[in-house]
């Protein structure tokens, strides 16, 4: 039996889905499953390896679609320039080593750009080669060189108009004929005209063996494709965010999120579907019976767990924390105003900000309008297995969360919680004055009035002399997600359906 989760893309600042598919990968092994996860987006820029391996994938347990159908391995990057120079045909050139870049520039107007993997690596990423002013390629390497881009000069840009997956010995595996958002693949002998159908067939190449189960993470754009071609497998979807509009809903309509309303409609293809919390999947039941007259498998596991409670006597007194991708809907600038007005009365007040994002460059110019840098600090993207246990309380002014993996592993450390009244992942772990603050939130409510909310909620839990009181309830929430607990879940689910 092979377990195949399926995703469409992966960064550098990954989303919960990702986290989730990372949690889901050890508890896997755990229970001694084979599993692979598979993507399905286009990576340029980036060796998707270095972005898998970041999240604690194994490279044996990657499957990139493109790659799939060449001989080379998911591997870092290893290629070299020495090994670069040997392929040039005339020996006459100069080189310019730069931070992150090396430059080679010939007599006969042709100049090459060796990016590398990150500034003053040995390793290249990838080589653009411009001829007489104009990009005609880019080669992208791992081990080897894995695929090549070719441009043609059109309307004074560089126009892509092919792109080749190669084999280790050079031969064609995989080639893109492309025409703007316009793309034929080729593979051997057989053509596909849409990405639809290119990724059904290469679905239909793993050929999924009975005992197999298809997870499905992320679908959009390829929904039928998949279950088309499920082959012998079962096929389980995970519901990651909140899955309907309830302002858009009524007594005979209900609007699904658009990221699952497919596989909703297609419930009689669909073997089970995965909640991470009791009462999504309540709700969820409810909405199956009312709407469809159905009845489908849903069944809780939480997307994260915890190895073990992490406790620290020492903690820094006063001293909170948020972590997460730094987008809009997670509204960081609201915390760093809330713990600006609350430091006015709690004056030894910290707050660490860990994550990246599109949102950055906003939360820093907030921390610098309120005067707040000496204790509002921005700690980018870290390793946090041992981090949470040296702070006092999380702070989140999300709108809603599927889950939370943040949030269980600040319970998991005993941390008490401040946050928005709001399905499914804050009302999961907190209980409202015995661990933290669930703070109601109006639909039309202005961000003047959440953040004064906020900076009062996060006083009040200052003043608090019960901080072990708290963090027992904590870690009573946590105890339900420790790994014993989820891989047995995982284990009876998996037999189940079989």
């Amino acid at each position: 039996m092979t377990i195949y989760n399926i995703n469409l893309g992966i960064g550098w600042a990954s989303s919960g889905v990702e986290y989730a598919q990372a949690y889901r990968a050890k508890v896997l092994r755990k229970i001694h499953q084979n599993a692979k996860f598979i993507f399905m987006d286009m990576f340029q820029y980036e060796n998707i390896e270095h972005m898998t391996r970041n999240i604690g994938l194994r490279d044996d347990e990657v499957i990139w679609l493109y790659q799939y159908f060449t001989d080379q391995e998911i591997a870092p990057t290893t290629y070299t320039a020495q090994v670069l120079e040997s392929t040039f045909d005339r020996s006459d050139y100069q080189k310019e080593e730069r931070e992150d870049r090396i430059v080679y520039t010939f007599p006969d107007e042709r100049f090459y750009t060796a990016y590398l993997v990150r500034p003053h690596s040995h390793f290249i990423h990838r080589v653009e080669y411009v001829s007489r002013g104009k990009l005609i390629r880019k080669d992208y390497f791992t081990y080897d060189r894995l695929f090549t881009e070719y441009y043609a000069p059109k309307d004074n840009k560089a126009y892509l108009y092919r792109r080749c997956w190669l084999n280790k010995n050079g031969t064609i595996a995989l080639e893109e004929m492309i025409d703007g958002e316009n793309v034929t693949y080729r593979v051997g002998p057989q053509f596909f005209f849409n990405k639809e159908d290119f990724i059904g067939y290469f679905l239909s190449c793993l050929n999924f063996q009975k005992g197999d189960v298809m997870i499905i993470d992320r679908s959009t754009g390829m929904e039928g494709a998949l279950l088309k071609n499920r082959g012998q497998a079962k096929v389980g979807v995970v519901i990651h965010a909140e899955h309907f509009n309830e302002d858009l809903m009524d007594e005979y309509n209900i609007l699904w999120n658009n990221y699952y309303e497919y596989s909703f409609d297609q419930y009689q293809y669909v073997d089970f579907y995965i909640a991470s919390t009791r009462l999504q999947a309540k709700t969820l039941r409810e909405q199956f019976a009312h709407y469809y007259q159905a009845t489908p498998r849903i069944v809780t596991i939480p997307v994260g767990s915890i190895s073990e409670l992490k406790h620290n006597p020492e903690r820094r007194h006063h001293a909170y924390m948020t972590a997460s991708r730094l987008a809009s809907e997670k509204h960081v600038d609201y915390l760093v105003e809330a713990v600006a007005l609350a430091h006015e009365v709690i004056t030894d007040i910290t707050f660490d900000i860990y994550g990246r994002g599109g949102e950055v460059e906003l939360i820093e110019k907030t921390i610098k309008e309120h005067n707040a840098s000496s204790y509002i600090t921005m700690k980018g993207h870290q390793k946090l297995d041992e981090v949470f246990k040296n702070y006092e309380g999380y702070l989140s002014a999300s709108g809603s969360e599927g889950f939370g993996l943040t949030l269980l592993e600040a319970v998991g450390s005993g941390l008490p919680i401040i946050g928005f009244d709001v399905t499914y992942g804050n009302t999961t772990f907190v209980k409202e004055g015995q661990n933290g603050y669930l703070i109601e939130k109006g639909d039309d409510e202005d961000k003047h009035s959440l953040v004064l909310k906020l900076s009062e909620a996060i006083i009040a839990l200052a003043k608090r002399d019960d901080f072990a009181a708290m963090a027992d309830v904590s870690y009573a929430i946590a105890k339900d997600y420790l790994d014993e607990n989820v891989q047995k879940m995982w284990a009876e689910l998996l037999e189940d359906v079989q």
